[in-house]
């Protein structure tokens, strides 16, 4: 029977203990089935509320200014979602008018 990888280190040293799966390389214990149901269930809202989705298109509610660039990015832009991922700052992969492909932060926009 063969275990899948740790998640957070990849290790494929990975040992069973009653429902759980171990790491012994980062200490780190998960449910497999529950890990699963995580993935599939990843909630992102916009700045009003509403529940985001790939291939949404959206509007950016406020300027925002691009990292690196003199670049700014106006009120009512308009994006196209490409993928929602995890993360603290930017969960929208996004492909934005005027300025191509960027990571946006899902409280500064609004789907339209």
């Amino acid at each position: 029977m063969s275990l899948p990888p740790c998640p957070q280190c990849n290790s494929e040293y990975v040992y069973q203990d009653q429902d759980n799966l171990v790491c012994p390389e980062c200490a780190h214990e998960w449910n497999p089935s529950e890990a699963d149901a995580a993935e599939e269930s990843l909630n992102v809202k916009d700045a009003n509320g509403t529940l985001l989705a790939d291939g949404d298109k959206v509007t950016l509610i406020k300027d925002l200014k691009v990292k690196g660039s003199s670049q700014v990015l106006k009120i009512g832009t308009k994006a196209l979602i490409k993928r929602i991922v995890e993360g603290k700052d930017h969960q929208l992969d996004c492909k934005v008018d005027g300025a191509g492909a960027m990571m946006v932060t899902a409280a500064f926009v609004k789907k339209s």
